[in-house]
């Protein structure tokens, strides 16, 4: 007999030799990796950084159209020029411009920056571009994460408003020395000015104008220095201290002395030291508040900023503030942050957990150790990789780690179970561990490989989208190529030191004896800590109690079981599956079996046209906040929106308040209500000051405190409950999930003329509101229009012959109504601006354009007076509040959202067909963007990735086996596993979910090759080994009865194996699958586990894990019976027609 000639690998052959080095590697993964994920920066959803700019240019006075004329589209003509430029959207609004610059993602932000700050000089430079704008064109970089509040911090109390703005002021100034902090603004309080109200009459009687009491004021309020002088060999500093001390010192300053005729200011006007014009109110739960939003800087710890900030508020609390100053936490993401990242880690642990008890039934518990030690070794090691890569602890790079839970033991297990047979077979568990780890190093690199071929595609996603998904695969391709390492370098040196064939039962006594102690021992920490109120020290006692009681259940029940398991369940199931593989390849049940495969496929897509699910673009989460928008005509006064908000405020919390149990609301953390600046819907961009608008925030506990409540249902009946409001526009919506990708339902139409666009959009929202589609609220326009308008017509004759220019008269006005900062006021380290304006009484119509423009005539030399209403004249129109362009296109959207439970897709291609002879202006043209736009993208994206993922598995299986047939045979295997999916989705009636379901498909084809891989890859070996045994030439065919045997030998051997690392995949999945939480961290510190069912990681992440499930469990049955199938029948095929070389057995 010839020897058979071992395979061995050079890696593990160095581990195994180098075994000391081996296990300092480990500790240093180890100690460095607990390390490095203590430190990542936690968040829900990853941290988007596009390279897009924002140019935004302020220039008062101007209507949207002359913004756009003078502003918008000089600015957008030359960045147009750059090369990258993906997206040009504009919006002009009255004095203001707002230009967003989109570029392809393979330019970088700061790239991105510099090349528009470029272009934005070469315009200011333009003769033609305005040269008195009161800032230059602010350019800035996106971020999406330093553009909303992470949470609110409220001040309340009987104060005075001047005293909680001093309160508010001091807790912004400590939280914003915080690194991990942005900004913090402070809502419901006004800044102060130092207002002068001109008399109008006294003014004009005096012969003075704005001018004059400008440049008084601005001289007399200096502090200038003089130089240096000598003396006495010193040389001392000159300065002239003239700032003002108090407001009061401003009423007596002379404004005009002639003739010894002194006129002060207190002489024409009034001096008051006060808060601006009101732009914003906040409440809470209906109670005035002075409230702090707080932004987060980009890369920075939310968890660790919530904590220094409630160090800050209690510091403050015992040593500044006053005893009955109430202070609150609302709207804080770091509370849903740290449930959404618990839940995730305790369903690895979950995982983990169910993944090794499998194991310990399969390879019982020593070996179940062995390849359970790939998962948090590999896992360590990625958190080292991830950490200095700067990525955060975010639900993608969690549900990376959870999907991969099943796949990190795929390859131990493979190498533990061949390394256990060879020692089975008498070698020494040194050379056991070479050869088996060398037999299968290959085949598990294949598989790795294949595996990661797919997520591979998955790292070039384009858009927001690619930037918000990215962390997925890139988390699956480094923890996957850690767990090959793991298999190759550090199993082997653990199963050559400690592998035994078969585990020595310790006597019962011995076990009483370990658990005694283990008992004793944990009992003095459970004391420790009880006493001590020490959670880390209770934890350590209940792990100690857990071990005593686990090793008692072992020996009693657990052992006995895994003995049958072992001993008689599976030898009884490897004898059913030879006689079902051996069924299945024999004479034409081969053909007939994949024929039924076949047709199985084709009718799973039949049933999926006959019983189609309803498709959604991203999961729909059940609402964690709810957003109520209201929105009056532009033009409305603050104090109108104001009272408005209150009575929806009060209906809301009447509502919520059958939710109350003892005084306390079981359902709400919070309802708070604001009004004015920064109250528009931030996905629209719309976070200026506006007065016409507020927003209502009601803010859910989390999901297991909820009593089984829908908060899906709150949101209906509070839609409802707010619908009869004539004369205000109210949205009601919930929080998503994911990065922005605009309304559900959105038309653009785009033309030239804007009278004429605006009139065909609206012509578009009355047809579609007129035609009652079901599942909508109403159409809208995403520009506001009916703004009232009082136009001044300038008669530039009359103007030129009297001197009078008509930047004069405009100053005029506006300084009389909006004022004009003259000077700034010092008081400490805070300034405040020195505005003039008329006094409130003369701020009428007939009184502004009666007044008289006063000058000194250049001509004669003398004063001169021009009432504005001999030179101008006024007329009422009204226009719209904004112009926007895509692209150098004016455009229109006509937009609607979905109501809960209605299909999105369904309403858009009902829109599409409503709208199919519906006839435009000629020039004019509209098209479906917003969500659709971003959907259609990702579809052709995501099929495009599984496309080249399929090949890239294609292309490393042909580089493997150095064949095409095997491959073609494998990623057959693949197409069938669709089977599982798509007869999941039709018998479970789940909702296909374009992103998530697309992505389990993806992942399900890297996951399905490895069995196939190792299987086929063994059937090879046993054939080429069969070939060695008979002295045959390697281009030989064995005979037929020889491969079958080959091949059902191969298909008994693999069958734990693969066995395994199906059921530890799908193990891994099923808590997330189904909902299934257990907080373990605190069953062990607080004996409570928190158990519960649903969440919201089970509606994001439910569809991915679903798929796989069903996919992967089908796939099995194909790895077992299929793949042997197809390869018997490619066999014989090539025995038909290469017969010449069948061998003679």
């Amino acid at each position: 007999m010839i020897k058979m000639k071992h395979k061995t690998n050079a890696l593990s052959n160095w581990a195994i030799n180098n075994k000391v080095t081996v296990l300092v590697i480990t500790a240093i993964i180890f100690l460095a990796g607990i390390s490095s994920y203590r430190s990542m920066p936690n968040e829900a959803f990853p941290e988007v950084v596009m390279p897009e700019i924002f140019v935004t240019t302020i220039y008062p006075g101007n209507s949207a159209l002359d913004m756009e004329k003078l502003v918008t589209r000089p600015i957008e003509k030359e960045i147009n020029k750059i090369s990258g430029v993906d997206k040009i959207i504009s919006t002009s609004k009255d004095g203001f411009s707002s230009i967003d610059v989109k570029f392809t993602t393979n330019i970088t932000p700061d790239e991105a920056l510099q090349k528009v700050k470029d272009k934005v000089d070469v315009v200011k430079a333009d003769k033609d571009f305005p040269k008195d704008l009161p800032a230059d064109p602010d350019v800035q970089d996106l971020n999406l994460s330093e553009k909303m509040p992470v949470m609110n911090v409220n001040l309340s109390g009987n104060f005075s408003l001047d005293q909680l703005k001093d309160y508010a002021e001091y807790l912004e100034d400590e939280i914003e020395k915080l690194p991990e902090i942005s900004g913090v603004d402070i809502k419901g309080v006004q800044d102060k000015e130092v207002e002068i109200a001109v008399d109008l009459n006294k003014l004009e009687g005096l012969q003075l104008s704005y001018n004059d009491i400008a440049g008084a004021v601005r001289n007399e309020n200096m502090t200038l220095s003089g130089g240096n002088i000598k003396e006495n060999n010193m040389l001392l500093n000159l300065r002239v201290v003239g700032e003002f001390k108090s407001p009061k010192e401003i009423e007596n300053v002379i404004i005009k002395n002639q003739h010894q005729n002194v006129v002060y200011l207190r002489d024409v006007a009034k001096v008051s030291f006060k808060e601006k014009e009101k732009e914003s109110y906040a409440r809470e739960f209906l109670k005035p508040v002075v409230m702090l939003n707080v932004k987060k800087r980009a890369g920075e710890n939310l968890i660790n900023a919530s904590r220094k900030i409630d160090k800050i508020i209690a510091k403050a609390k015992k040593t500044v503030f006053p005893e009955k100053l109430q202070l609150s936490k609302t709207n804080d993401m770091t509370d849903k942050t740290v449930s959404q990242v618990d839940d995730l880690e305790n369903n690895i642990i979950f995982g983990v957990i169910l993944v090794v008890l499998v194991l310990m039934f399969f390879l019982g518990l020593r070996n179940a150790l062995f390849v359970g030690i790939a998962i948090p070794l590999s896992m360590l090691l990625s958190f080292i990789l991830l950490s200095s890569m700067g990525v955060t602890l975010n639900m993608m790079v969690l549900f990376a780690l959870v999907l991969a839970l099943g796949m990190l033991v795929d390859n131990g297990i493979v190498v533990v179970e061949n390394i256990y047979r060879y020692i089975d077979e008498g070698y020494s568990n040194y050379d056991a561990a070479k050869y088996g780890v060398g037999e299968v190093a290959w085949p598990i690199i294949a598989s790795t490989a294949t595996t990661l071929a797919a997520f591979i595609p998955l790292g070039f996603w384009p858009g927001i989208m690619g930037q918000f998904m990215k962390y997925f695969p890139i988390t699956l391709i480094i923890v996957l190529s850690s767990s090959l390492f793991v298999a190759l370098i550090i199993n082997p040196v653990f199963t050559a030191m400690y592998m035994k064939l078969e585990e020595k039962e310790m006597p019962f006594k011995k076990v009483l004896i370990r658990s005694g102690i283990a008992l004793l021992v944990g009992g003095f920490f459970l004391f420790i800590g009880l006493n001590s109120h020490s959670k880390g020290v209770i934890a350590v006692g209940n792990i100690f109690i857990l071990f005593a009681i686990f090793s008692i259940l072992y020996k009693i029940a657990i052992l006995p079981i895994i003995h049958w398991f072992q001993n008689t369940f599976l030898p009884k199931l490897e004898k059913a599956y030879d006689k079902i593989l051996r069924l299945s390849l024999r004479g034409v049940n081969a053909y007939i079996t994949f024929g039924l495969t076949f047709i199985l496929l084709i009718f799973s897509f039949v049933l999926l046209i006959v019983f189609p699910p309803k498709t959604l673009f991203f999961p729909e989460n059940e609402p964690e906040q709810i957003y109520v928008y209201t929105e009056y005509p532009i033009g409305t006064d603050i104090d109108k929106t104001n009272a408005l908000t209150k009575k929806l405020e009060k209906q809301v919390v009447d509502y919520l308040k059958k939710y109350e149990e003892n005084g306390k609301n079981y359902l709400v953390k919070s309802v708070i209500g604001q009004v004015g600046e920064g109250t528009g819907d931030p996905q629209k961009g719309d976070m200026g000051n506006t007065p016409n608008k507020s927003r209502i925030t009601i803010d859910f506990v989390d999901f297991i405190s909820r009593r089984g409540v829908s908060t899906s249902k709150v949101l209906n009946d509070i839609r409802n409950l707010l619908s009869n409001n004539p004369g205000v526009n109210i949205t009601v919506e919930k929080n998503k999930n994911g990065p922005p990708a605009g309304p559900p339902v959105n038309i653009e139409i785009a033309g030239e003329d804007y009278n004429l666009l605006l009139q065909t959009a609206k012509d578009m929202q009355k047809f579609l509101h007129d035609k009652k589609i079901t599942g909508v609220e109403d159409f809208k326009l995403d520009i506001e229009i009916g703004k009232p308008e009082l136009l001044v017509d300038v008669d530039r004759q009359k103007a030129s012959r009297l001197n009078v220019r008509t930047g004069q008269i405009a100053d005029v006005l506006r300084t009389s109504l909006y004022g004009k900062e003259i000077s700034t006021y010092k008081d400490g380290e805070d300034n405040y601006p020195i505005n003039i304006r008329l006094q409130e009484k003369f701020q009428n119509k007939e009184t502004l354009f009666d007044q008289k423009i006063t000058f000194r005539d250049m001509l004669s030399g003398r004063m001169k007076q021009v009432p504005i209403s001999a030179i101008a004249k006024t007329h009422r129109t009204t226009t719209f509040s904004a112009v926007k362009r895509r692209d150098l296109k004016r455009v229109i959207s006509v937009y609607t959202n979905v109501l809960e439970g209605y299909n999105a897709n369904e309403i858009v291609a009902k829109t599409k067909q409503i709208l199919k002879d519906y006839k435009l202006p000629e020039g004019y043209s509209y098209k479906f963007t917003g969500e659709q736009e971003e959907q259609a993208k990702m579809m052709a994206f995501l099929s495009k990735a599984l496309l080249i993922a399929v090949v890239l598995i294609f292309l490393i299986l042909v580089a493997q086996f150095n064949s095409a047939i095997t491959p073609i045979i494998i990623s057959l295997s693949v197409l069938l596993s669709l089977i599982g999916v798509l007869l999941g989705l039709v018998i479970f009636k789940m909702d296909f979910i374009v992103l998530m379901t697309m992505l389990g498909i993806i992942s399900l084809a890297g996951i399905v090759v490895n069995n196939a891989i190792v299987l086929i890859d063994y059937i090879n070996l046993l054939i080429e080994r069969k070939k060695q045994e008979l002295n045959l030439p390697k281009n030989a065919l064995l005979p037929r009865k020889l491969i079958f045997e080959s091949i059902v030998k191969a298909g008994r051997t693999r069958l734990r194996p693969v066995l395994l690392t199906a059921i530890t995949t799908v193990l891994g999945l099923i808590p997330l699958a189904f909902g299934i939480n257990i907080n373990f961290i605190t069953l062990l510190t607080e004996f409570n586990s928190h158990f519960y069912i649903g969440g919201e990681n089970v509606l994001f992440w439910g569809p991915l894990s679903k798929t796989v499930i069903f996919g992967l469990t089908f796939a099995t049955f194909l790895t077992l019976v299929i793949v042997p199938v197809m390869y018997y029948i490619v066999f014989r095929i090539q025995l038909r027609f290469n017969k010449d070389k069948i061998a003679k057995v």
